[in-house]
């Protein structure tokens, strides 16, 4: 691979580390691309899906005012549901058919020696048969395509619903847990609404008839039967509902800590793996594993009894009824096929009995999902775009802050339940920066539950204050049109929380912040980041083509003329970033894969990415981390190059770490203490004496001793 950074760049990037190592770029190795295109040939086309995503929360939820539940699933799909019960019934019928068929078989054929009437039974006992075959198939196949559209709205419903919330729920969710949501949960609300709704609507229906046909056969051995049987049974189901509804909620609490777990192992594995922790966290995931283990243990051990008691029933009211109905026969009071029919009927009486165990089961753990979905679905975003929002024109650039406040509400960030209240998530005063700003992924420690407060760090027992301290108190600021304008100061002083202010990642407690005179709360969420750029100190790179990356939100905002020109820009911005050698370096050009994160790339050549993805978005305002931190001098010479170019004409708001690129801005302001301390240019700062003049006395000392050390 070509290096970026030119001759003076010392040694290998990233991707030319990956080529001497005989690895793949990314995408189908070469000895598996023939039967990769034979796969594709064969794929059917499939539709582009209309996509109706709706930032307003109201909107979106369509005024419910209620925990989303198995009636906002199966209310689209009531006709179809109503036909498949229809049929259900038809079916059962069908079913229980068969005892009436028997008893006149013996009665009426047997012992009566009609043989007519013995072969006209078995010809309709053959018909029942087909006719039930050919309901219960039609009946799935509805059923298959009902419940595969729910789970398909659903799936959209909750990932648009994750698109919608803010980024201070993100920074309390454990990543495991949500995955867990759009997997595993949905996947047992598939079930049961697939299986276990259905088959428990059979036998519900099945106890139902068979209990009338009984009475109607006999009722006094009915009586005898019920009064026998039906307590205990009572009982132990009931037992088993108060084991199960806590149970199934269990595992389903620990098989999201077990892929919490894994995701944050899969996440920081060089982390791991550079400080030698591999035996340890394969200690902690055998524990969180053997907790999953447990749980379904404690549920297995309830099952164990359940099943085998409602058998152990069933098969006593078998010899209850013989017992009873025998002697009935023997005085005359009662004929053989009527006793035989009524056997078979405490048969299919009990036998869906006995099958409730695992349907409950079934239909528990569909609940305990459906439950743990319903409330992420229940969390408000704590950024929401009003309902009477309007478009912001295009604008210039010019940014105020005025008396802004800032606290962030860490019962906000929290929502859920895991069991404790916690659905997997502890709660954090959302939104805790460190210097680093990137709003493309959270800050480290969050993500995962790892509790941040302002100026430290807690364990998951300790509580925090009430009132949470104030990040930003009174900030007033304005940022002309055309201004780079960097913000300097220690960390944790409220860099990022202004940044992210004016991008509207949060909303401040007091005070507005306008652009053009428009405050951000007034004004649809897409207009306003249409006309911003954000350039994170380290880029996120999507799985997908370089090309994609780039133009990365911006596909869907033209149609095949604008899709042509943005492939144009896409490669004059890749000429004016110095990526060009580079992207000719690759077996495919821009339409090179990248693996996942762009960890094939340097972390300079995912920076250069990240400007010309800037670049093609042409935004009127950027705000941009310090994006030469992590770089060797040559690269962070193509990246300061690149940065004129992107900042020309544009307003600009620094968060500088580097007070060398502090003093490439118009203006500086010094954040400290939750507020802006000191205000002005490079020179007039330093002139000042203050706390700018001693940071720039301080950083001129050490490159002093670094040219020193370097002679």
């Amino acid at each position: 691979m070509v290096m970026v950074g030119g001759p003076g760049h010392m040694g290998p990037t990233a991707t030319q580390a990956s080529a001497a190592a005989g690895l793949p770029f990314a995408g189908v190795p070469s000895e598996l691309q023939e039967g990769a295109e034979k796969l594709l040939s064969l794929e059917p086309d499939h539709p582009e899906p209309r996509v109706n995503f709706d930032p307003v929360t109201e909107r979106a939820e369509g005024g419910r005012g209620r925990p989303f539940g198995l009636r906002d699933m199966l209310m689209p799909h009531r006709w179809g549901i109503a036909a498949a019960l229809l049929m259900l019934c038809a079916e059962t019928v069908a079913m229980l058919a068969g005892p009436v068929l028997v008893q006149q078989g013996i009665d009426r054929g047997i012992v009566a020696g009609d043989r007519y009437t013995l072969n006209m039974v078995v010809l309709v006992f053959g018909g029942v048969v087909a006719a039930s075959i050919v309901l219960s198939h039609v009946r799935q196949r509805l059923n298959g395509r009902i419940s595969e559209q729910m789970m398909y709205d659903l799936r959209l419903r909750l990932f648009s619903h994750y698109q919608r919330l803010s980024l201070d729920w993100y920074t309390t969710a454990k990543s495991g847990v949500l995955l867990s949501r759009m997997t595993s949960d949905v996947e047992y609300v598939a079930l049961l609404v697939n299986e276990g709704f259905v088959n428990l609507l059979i036998q519900v229906l099945t106890v139902g008839v068979v209990t009338v046909v009984l009475f109607t056969y006999d009722p006094v051995l009915a009586v005898v039967l019920l009064v026998g049987i039906v307590p205990p049974l009572t009982a132990l189901t009931l037992w088993f509902r108060t084991r199960s509804e806590a149970g199934y909620s269990e595992i389903r609490d620990r098989i999201a800590d077990v892929l919490a777990d894994l995701s944050e192992n899969l996440a920081g594995i060089r982390v791991i793996a550079a400080t030698g922790r591999r035996a340890a966290n394969v200690l902690r995931h055998r524990k969180v594993t053997a907790r999953y283990r447990d749980a379904n243990l404690s549920m297995s051990k309830a099952q164990a009894i359940y099943g085998p008691g409602t058998e152990a029933i069933g098969i006593a009211a078998q010899g209850l009824v013989l017992a009873v109905g025998g002697t009935m026969v023997l005085r005359g009071s009662l004929e053989i096929g009527v006793l035989a029919a009524f056997v078979l009927f405490v048969t299919q009486f009990f036998a869906p009995i006995q099958q409730l165990a695992q349907l409950y089961s079934t239909y528990q753990q569909g609940q305990s999902g459906l439950r743990k979905i319903s409330q992420v679905l229940a969390t408000q975003p704590t950024v929401r775009q009003r309902v009477d929002a309007i478009e912001l024109p295009p604008i210039e650039g010019h940014i105020r802050l005025e008396g802004v406040s800032f606290a962030y509400d860490d019962e906000a960030a929290t929502s859920g339940e895991n069991g404790d209240g916690t659905d997997g998530t502890t709660k954090v005063p959302a939104g805790h920066f460190g210097a680093s700003f990137d709003p493309m992924a959270m800050p480290e420690g969050l993500g995962n539950g790892t509790r941040i407060g302002h100026g430290g760090t807690t364990d998951g027992d300790e509580p925090f204050e009430d009132d949470p301290p104030e990040v930003l108190s009174g900030v007033s600021l304005e940022i002309r049109p055309g201004e780079t304008f960097a913000l300097v100061g220690p960390t944790g002083a409220g860099k990022s929380t202004i940044a992210k202010l004016i991008i509207r990642f949060y909303d401040p407690t007091e005070g507005r912040v306008t652009i053009d005179g428009w405050d951000l709360r007034d004004i649809t969420l897409a207009s306003l980041r249409n006309q911003l750029g954000v350039v994170p100190q380290e880029p996120f790179l999507f799985h997908g083509t370089i090309r994609d990356n780039v133009a990365f939100g911006l596909r869907h905002r033209g149609g095949t003329s604008a899709g042509e020109q943005l492939d144009a820009d896409i490669d004059a911005a890749l000429d004016l970033v110095g990526l060009r050698r580079l992207i000719d370096s690759l077996p495919d050009g821009a339409d090179t894969q990248v693996h996942e994160r762009g960890v094939s790339l340097s972390a300079g050549e995912r920076q250069l990415l990240a400007l010309a993805r800037a670049f093609v978005a042409r935004p009127r305002v950027i705000v941009l981390d310090e994006a030469t931190s992590s770089v060797d001098l040559s690269t962070e010479a193509e990246i300061e190059g690149a940065l004129d170019l992107l900042l020309e004409g544009r307003t600009a708001v620094l968060i500088a770490h580097r007070l060398a690129t502090a003093m490439r801005a118009d203006r500086i302001a010094v954040i400290d203490e939750g507020g802006v301390v000191e205000l002005g240019t490079h020179d007039e700062l330093v002139a000042l004496g203050g706390r700018y003049a001693q940071m720039y006395a301080t950083w001129v000392s050490h490159a002093g001793e670094g040219r020193r050390d370097d002679s």
